[in-house]
């Protein structure tokens, strides 16, 4: 440099700074640059995207594209990355090929499930059976899954392979042979257009329909069941064994629920209980999920370690990390056994397992790049998990933990602390990390409790900060190690201790579900919302730096997204029931007749339930309808046979909406000027909500269908469909 330069340079100092333009792109890149060893993790997100992609179809794609598109993306990938194109463009080439294999392997995971879907019978019918398993009881009683051996009126090619019963008493044990009177229909479709869909659950379960028993449970005389089957039962009644031993150790009540956290059996349950843990937001510990897995787990190998400490010879001659980390494997593997395998355990273990085989690799356990490992598994395995509750708020929750932990600050160790002051920095440690862990966890997951429930528990925070110690170190080792012993008569005193650990747990959420405003319903936002939140919280969990906090308001997209207009009507599902908005509440018309549908759609548009004026209207055997136009907007006839001449007249006089459950032979003049929905309509499209016509024209509705919203999906068609002329 010269020295005008240099004189020029001490003269104007401002010129040697960079402009703010500059230190912008400064910043950016090196945001990005932060990303060299993230862009990977976006890689199961993209295959999450793809099976997305999918599932909101309306139509069934053809397998052959999918499957050519997704070996073509992946093969251009391949060759990119062995040419050494740049990072940017195989990382494009990544994403591509990533979501069109989500694509191509939910719609082979559906070929591979397909299986025989129940018919809708127009009589009851006789099914003999094996019991499978004991299910979670229902309304109208307890649930048994069964397998189907002869079911009279169907083929065996239009036979089920499991079928889920409600029966009378007690529910028969695993391994029986049993005869039902029964009424069979198909899964039940969603109780409202984009409500949660069963059947699409069902489907992916294998099982091929429900039935309602009308008698008594009997025995049956069958062949000896394949050695699959044999096996699975026998495996059930074990499970279904310890959860009756529970259960008789510490009483129905607290044995409930102790017998449901480790065998996943609700049989014992009250409706109570069970209410009073989904409104102080205590309801994740009934489901054998996570965050069981990692208490029994990280419980089994920090005691094997200890173990293995202890022993001076043993610690000498072998790797005590490692054998720990075999152990809370094995007990995975057995916790996962024990539990009937439900879904949710089933991603809970693949994602502890990958944490424990990382410690045997000699890799970090807790880890980002781990989470999408375990994510890429379950969804290669089980793409239908993209859609479900389960898996959308387990893995948020564990990738904001994680996220939780990457930033954590790292305090230095002290060096010769007095154990009083190390003991209150430790207690006050381990609360902060409590409360963080707890508030993170919350708040990933909130976007989906909120869309798929429509609840959210007030104190739920409260509520899990008092129940987290009692869980994680008295409740769930205490349980394990009970379960593990009582086969053997030696669980007793475990078990005590487990159940003072439950009647704790139900105390403090009966406590908190009590307070003030516990549980607020809140609307869903419309179904494209809810991935809007899912990436934003993804984003915020995956990138590192700053940018990071770009995805906050996208994840809150379904809390702030408006809502659409609240329908005036609904009609549920074979139109033997109706509710009409009036005054932010839903208004039932006929009170106690299929609740779970009515409460579903009424939580799901944000109203409170309540039932009709006993003054207003005209109710008979058959039929309700309103005394004035004030008292209501429907009409319904739910008798099995076509009303008379005279009954459609006055039902079209008496409201605007006439909801018939069979098929309506001939409409008087009196209903030319109505919407009149009969059991053809809702044989074809299932429930229905209808929005009064803002174009000005008399009694013009906008109605939405259950069948449309769903499309023509594998789950949502019927083998060989055999419709009554009654709509039933």
């Amino acid at each position: 440099m010269g020295e005008g330069s240099v004189s020029e340079a001490l003269i104007r100092p401002d010129a040697a700074k960079p402009t703010p333009a500059a230190r912008l792109r400064a910043w950016l890149h090196a945001e990005v640059a932060a990303q060299t060893l993230r862009w990977r993790l976006w890689a199961p997100v993209a295959f999450g995207a793809g099976g997305g992609v999918y599932f909101a179809l309306r139509a069934e794609p053809v397998l052959w594209p999918l499957v050519l598109g997704a070996a073509l993306t992946f093969g251009l990938w391949v060759v990119a990355r062995r040419r050494g194109w740049s990072r940017r463009l195989t990382w494009l080439l990544l994403m591509v090929a990533c979501v069109s294999g989500g694509l191509a392997a939910a719609k082979v995971r559906t070929e591979a499930v397909a299986a025989p879907i129940a018919p809708v019978l127009s009589e009851p019918t006789v099914i003999e059976a094996w019991v499978v398993d004991v299910d979670s009881p229902g309304q109208r009683g307890a649930r048994v899954v069964i397998a189907p051996v002869w079911i009279r009126g169907l083929t065996p090619e239009q036979t089920p392979v499991r079928l889920r019963a409600t029966v009378r008493g007690h529910p028969p044990r695993p391994s029986e042979a049993i005869r039902l009177f029964a009424i069979l229909n198909p899964p039940p479709a969603p109780a409202s257009p984009g409500a949660y869909d069963f059947g699409r659950n069902a489907f992916f379960q294998g099982l091929g329909g429900v039935a309602f028993a009308l008698g008594d449970t009997r025995t049956a005389d069958l062949a000896p069941p394949p050695w699959r089957l044999r096996l699975e039962m026998a495996i059930n009644s074990a499970r279904f064994a310890l959860a009756e031993r529970i259960v008789a150790r510490l009483g129905d009540r607290t044995g409930g629920i102790a017998a449901a956290m480790t065998t996943s059996h609700e049989t014992w349950i009250s409706q109570e209980d069970m209410d009073v843990m989904r409104d102080s937001g205590l309801a994740h510990i009934l489901s054998v999920s996570g965050l069981h897995m990692a208490i029994v787990g990280g419980f089994v190998f920090f005691a094997v370690r200890l173990g293995v400490a202890a022993w001076p010879r043993l610690a000498l001659r072998v790797h005590g990390k490692k054998v720990a980390a075999l152990a809370g494997l094995t007990a995975v593997g057995v916790y996962l056994v024990v539990s009937g395998a439900p879904p949710p355990a089933e991603r809970a273990a693949i994602t502890a397992s990958i944490a424990f085989l990382a410690i045997l690799l000699d890799r970090q356990a807790v880890t980002m790049h781990g989470l999408a490992v375990a994510a890429f598994i379950v969804l290669a395995i089980q793409p239908e998990a993209i859609v479900t509750p389960g898996f959308q708020m387990s893995f948020a929750a564990t990738a904001a933990l994680v996220a939780l932990v990457e930033a954590w600050p790292k305090r230095p160790r002290e060096i010769s602390a007095p154990w009083p002051i190390l003991a209150v920095q430790r207690l006050g440690g381990w609360l902060t990390a409590a409360v963080a862990a707890s508030v993170v966890a919350g708040l990933a997951t909130g976007p989906f409790a909120m869309q798929h429930f429509n609840r959210t528990a007030m104190y739920g925070l409260l509520a899990n900060l008092g129940t987290s110690p009692v869980a994680d170190f008295i409740l769930m080792p205490a349980l394990a190690l009970g379960a593990a012993l009582e086969p053997l008569g030696l669980g007793g005193p475990f078990l005590a201790v487990a159940g003072w650990g439950v009647d704790l747990m139900l105390a403090i959420g009966a406590w908190t579900a009590g307070l003030p405003g516990a549980v607020k319903t809140i609307a869903s936002a419309p179904n494209y919302v809810l991935p809007i939140a899912f990436l934003g919280v993804l984003f915020v969990c995956l990138w590192q730096g700053r940018l990071r906090w770009l995805g906050l308001p996208f994840a809150a997209a379904v809390l702030i997204w408006p809502r659409a207009p609240t329908p005036d009507l609904w009609i549920g599902d074979g139109g033997t029931n109706a509710a009409f908005h009036h005054d932010q509440a839903a208004v039932v018309v006929r009170p106690g007749v299929r609740e779970f549908a009515v409460d579903l759609w009424s939580r799901r548009r944000g109203l409170t339930v309540t039932d009709r004026s006993e003054t207003g209207w005209v109710c008979d055997r058959f039929s309700c309808r309103p005394d004035t136009h004030e008292a209501g907007p429907v009409a319904i006839w739910w008798g099995r046979k076509s009303p008379s001449s005279d009954q459609m007249e006055a039902l079209c006089r008496a409201a605007p909406v006439v909801s018939v459950r069979a098929v309506v032979i001939s409409i008087p003049s009196a209903c030319q000027d109505r919407l009149v929905l009969d059991g053809v309509d809702f044989a074809r499209g299932g429930a229905v909500e209808l929005w009064r016509d803002s174009s000005g024209e008399p009694n013009r509705w906008r109605a939405v269908w259950t069948a449309d919203v769903r499309g023509d999906r594998p789950w949502a068609r019927q083998s060989d469909p055999e419709v009554s002329d009654t709509g039933a």
